[in-house]
């Protein structure tokens, strides 16, 4: 795919931007820091250029002066919320993220549970405490955000957990949002205030893109990715009336900036924004070096969101408004389902073998597809078919034959009594490694499992969760039609 961002740029203009910051409040910063810091492959997508770790890695530039602080909800404990792309709930992500910023280098300082109440907050809380983490309790304010008297007060703000913190860049981030990152940063001010020492708040979103165009397909695709959230972007009236500027955010930001600039004003005295605009210090904007491949990538990120909110609301895990808000994001952006080539290619070989069939998209956008046999699925077929093509295998050429595939076949259903006889993604790749080890053909194929990063696949049915967490493994940009093989409720 065509570049346009500039990635070296981003990482220098950011810590800059971030310094900048800093140096303004006299020393001491709270950054919330908005989406994902690890693995934000929707700003590699919509960003050609963007790597997916560039935010981790502006922050290194800043590792000696920053601190960690990972803020969970109760609720989300309580509840077993998931992160969709890992398919891991909010406890055992937080746990993730504390081992990657310390494998990265950071100092981890705490935790945070927000809306502390419930057994499950109360035992992960004593599991950190058993690691040596840090814990801090926060509890939910009756009446906020409205109510700023209580808020403001040491039966709000005050009644949370002073969080002690070393560092003068202070970093809140989350598993996921809802987490109160913006709640504990304004709570720190508030202590902080109370004990004489000069603080300040920064808000870090990469999207929207506060300095594009409110319909700009980068924008627009922030919009589908969050669909189920339920945010709008809308342009900034706090900022064109200080500044008469346009400028690009979100409306739960625009909505809640009044009673922030009340929260700063009788914390602080005053307010050091004049528009939620100011709050962020996002510069992704002015590293973008073509805008086309942008737009353009951006327009297929929107179609692959509206492949994942259709299938999310057949597992029962999305809902029909997300479906018919994304089908006017595709309106805006001038595009359909049909823009995606691997799908027409996949639904058109299930069209003529009348089975599940799957296609994958190169980037040069040439295709290359996968039937259902009575050896191997779709994805799997497609997977192998995949890997020839790019060692230079002639198509003809058999990876692994029957010989190697019946065994498996029948260790799953007589021993592990499977319904499923055929091959899984992940095993077809663990068969192919042992191949590897006497057949050439399938060595140089293993080889190219990194090049597969990336790509574009589709298969005309939903997959299994094993077959859809080796795609994600893969780095394939996997989706699907929105329908089932069969009428099974599980399957595996």
């Amino acid at each position: 795919m065509k570049q346009g961002f500039d990635n070296a740029k981003y990482v220098h203009l950011q810590s800059e931007r971030i310094r900048e910051r800093i140096a303004a409040f006299g020393g001491k910063l709270y950054l919330e820091f908005g989406g994902k810091l690890f693995d934000d492959h929707h700003a590699s997508r919509v960003l050609p250029g963007f790597h997916p770790d560039s935010k981790l890695t502006m922050l290194k530039t800043l590792s000696d002066r920053a601190e960690i602080v990972i803020v969970v909800n109760a609720h989300d404990i309580e509840s077993n919320k998931v992160r969709g792309d890992l398919g891991i709930g909010y406890d055992s992500e937080t746990l993730r993220l504390i081992d990657s910023f310390r494998e990265a280098g950071f100092y981890v300082g705490s935790v945070v549970i927000t809306h502390f109440s419930g057994h499950a907050a109360e035992a992960f809380q004593a599991k950190l405490e058993s690691q040596g983490v840090r814990v801090y309790r926060h509890y939910k304010i009756e009446g906020y955000p409205s109510n700023l008297k209580a808020i403001v007060s040491d039966e709000g703000y005050g009644k949370n957990e002073y969080i002690e913190t070393e560092r003068e860049l202070v970093v809140i981030t989350a598993p996921g949002p809802g987490s109160g990152k913006m709640a504990t940063c304004l709570s720190q001010l508030y202590h902080e205030n109370k004990r004489g020492i000069q603080a300040g708040y920064a808000k870090f979103e990469t999207f929207p893109i506060w300095n594009l165009p409110l319909k700009h397909p980068v924008n627009l695709a922030y919009e589908a990715a969050t669909a189920d959230l339920k945010d709008v972007n809308m342009l900034d009236p706090y900022h064109l009336e200080a500044y008469g500027q346009l400028a690009v955010n979100y409306n739960r930001d625009v909505e809640i900036f009044p009673v922030l600039r009340a929260i700063f004003e009788r914390i602080q005295g005053q307010s050091p924004y004049r528009s939620p605009t100011d709050m962020g210090v996002n510069m992704a904007g002015f590293c973008i070096t073509d805008d086309d491949a942008c737009s353009d990538a951006s327009r297929r990120e929107i179609v692959r969101r509206y492949y994942a909110v259709q299938t999310a609301r057949l597992k029962g895990t999305g809902d029909e408004e997300s479906v018919h808000k994304i089908e006017i994001l595709m309106e805006q952006a001038g595009v359909s389902p049909e823009n995606r080539r691997a799908a027409v290619a996949a639904n058109r070989l299930e069209q003529q073998t009348g089975k599940p069939a799957a296609a994958l998209e190169f980037s040069d956008g040439s295709i290359v597809t996968g039937k259902t046999t009575d050896l191997l699925g779709a994805s799997s077929a497609m997977l192998l078919n995949a890997l020839k093509v790019l060692a230079g295998i002639p198509d003809e050429v058999k990876l692994m034959s029957r010989r190697v595939i019946e065994p498996i076949q029948r260790l799953k259903v007589d021993a592990l009594h499977n319904r499923n006889p055929r091959l899984h993604t992940d095993e077809v790749l663990v068969a192919l490694s042992i191949c590897a080890v006497d057949d050439p053909d399938a060595a140089r194929a293993i080889r190219e499992l990194p090049h597969l990063a990336g790509l574009e696949a589709h298969t005309s049915v939903l997959l299994s969760p094993v077959d859809e967490d080796t795609f994600r493994r893969l780095g394939i940009n996997l989706t699907c039609e929105p329908k089932r093989e069969t009428q099974r409720l599980y399957y595996r």
